[in-house]
């Protein structure tokens, strides 16, 4: 989807001038995101990355947006419709189809990372092991904040309230820890949950607090928990592969200088701040926030143990076990 715009009008006036008409162009990528052009990763994320872009090639490469879903209102496909072309940059959630990114969803184990910042300095430690998972150029990959759980009609304010409760959890890996909480975990895309809480179809959401204001989930939720063993989800902003491996030299490099590390610290940093920010706003929309006793969280954590041990020795198809890349990501 890549579009050559000709400067076409240059073009005719060096012919009728008699002179020759050189290769005047400019070339513009398309950027596929389901969230509003409003949300905070937008401000936080793609905007720098047009902005630098547009900057370091001189208004040669530049990005289009297409927010709101325009190119894709589904968010797990939004991989799918990268690697088909449908957008040049696609920004995903890799645990929306986490049996593709094994290694990437270590991230979300619980506590594997602190906040926002950590996590994503965290996922770059491993990067060269992660990078592999995809079938795309990684330009930025972030993390956000450990989850919280958001509930309707039943707070929770110990390791028993949570059991028998239908929990929405933000990727796969996180189910079988729900699961040996005595939870029932469901994967369902975020555009839903506020939704699906408010109806009953689910009881809570475990969800980083940054998502209150984007997704207003102050509306269905009366109740706000903390301290249940979580960590942050990864997020990513991607290239089609091909259409990068089509540009010049220089212009990959142009690429390369508008992405990378530097991006995604701003993502992360965006998110600790919209973390801190959720719970504030949850407290002022009437929401009462409990936060679990140490005594309470050592219940969860000696629940999940089992599968924490379970993860660490899992096999992933480089032979590294589950242990090996949680090291790699704390720079071990």
């Amino acid at each position: 989807m890549l579009i050559n715009r000709i400067a076409a009008l240059v073009a005719v006036s060096a012919f009728g001038l008699g002179l020759a008409a050189g290769p005047v162009s400019a070339k513009e990528l398309s950027l596929s995101y389901f969230m509003g052009s409003k949300h905070p990763m937008n401000k936080a994320v793609f905007t720098p990355f047009a902005k630098k872009l547009a900057e370091v090639s001189g208004g040669k490469l530049t990005v289009k947006q297409f927010a709101g879903g325009s190119l894709n209102s589904a968010p797990p496909k939004q991989y799918s419709i990268l690697l088909k072309g449908v957008a040049d940059v696609a920004f995903a959630i890799p645990g929306y189809t986490a049996s593709l990114f094994p290694m990437t969803m270590s991230i979300a184990i619980p506590e594997v990372a602190s906040n926002s910042v950590d996590g994503t300095n965290k996922l770059w430690n491993a990067m060269t092991l992660l990078e592999k998972e995809y079938k795309a150029k990684i330009l930025a990959m972030w993390a956000n904040h450990p989850p919280v759980l958001i509930t309707k009609n039943k707070p929770v304010r110990s390791f028993a309230d949570i059991k028998g409760m239908k929990v929405r959890v933000p990727t796969a890996s996180s189910a079988p820890f729900f699961k040996a909480m005595g939870a029932s975990p469901v994967s369902q895309p975020v555009s839903v949950i506020n939704q699906n809480l408010q109806n009953g179809t689910i009881d809570a959401i475990f969800i980083g607090s940054s998502a209150m204001k984007s997704f207003k989930l102050y509306e269905p939720g009366k109740y706000l928990t903390t301290g249940i063993p979580g960590s942050g989800s990864a997020f990513v902003l991607l290239m089609n592969r091909k259409v990068y491996n089509d540009l010049s030299d220089q212009e990959k490099g142009w690429v390369n200088k508008a992405s990378g590390k530097w991006l995604s610290e701003k993502g992360g940093a965006m998110y600790d701040k919209a973390a801190a920010g959720g719970l504030k706003l949850a407290k002022e929309k009437g929401m009462e926030t409990i936060h679990l006793s140490k005594a309470e969280q050592d219940k969860f954590r000696q629940a999940i143990a089992g599968e924490m041990a379970k993860f660490n020795a899992t096999k992933f198809k480089n032979g590294m076990t589950g242990a090996d890349v949680v090291k790699k990501m704390k720079g071990m």
